[in-house]
């Protein structure tokens, strides 16, 4: 019996893609019918995350990312101005800017929800990596 499923490379990336958006909407309540909104949180956290990072250590991480979620990350980069310092309520502004969803807990808890499912799809050693790059004031939305 033939599935609508995509086969290969390309279904593969589709359904590592859906998976960190489900386990979004998981985190932060969002309902399943609205993939834009688990997706907006996403790339806005992704848009913070890659420009604090230095160059190096952002491609290391989008290395790691699902194909789909690679496009998103590096979408509208400028590696020449990066990384820009932001004390943690500037990145946490950036991040509402990009997405401001009204989630219990706010702006932190949607960064720490996007941050932690994130994680769950890289190495141990790379989301190591990427902890010891931002600043210690940023440690309480990163598991």
């Amino acid at each position: 019996m033939a599935t609508n499923k995509p086969h290969g490379y390309l279904g593969d990336t589709i359904e590592k893609t859906d998976v960190l958006l489900k386990d979004i909407e998981s985190e932060l309540g969002l309902p399943k019918e609205r993939r834009d909104l688990s997706y907006k949180a996403m790339r806005a956290v992704l848009h913070a995350l890659r420009d604090r990072l230095g160059v190096e250590e952002s491609a290391q991480l989008a290395a790691q990312l699902p194909t789909l979620v690679r496009g998103a990350y590096y979408e509208g980069w400028q590696p020449e101005t990066v990384p820009v310092k932001m004390s943690r309520e500037e990145w946490l502004q950036r991040v509402y800017v990009e997405c401001p969803l009204d989630v219990k807990g706010g702006t932190p808890r949607l960064v720490q929800a996007v941050l932690g499912s994130l994680s769950r799809h890289v190495t141990r050693g790379e989301w190591d990596d990427v902890r010891a790059s931002l600043p210690d004031d940023y440690a309480s939305m990163i598991p």
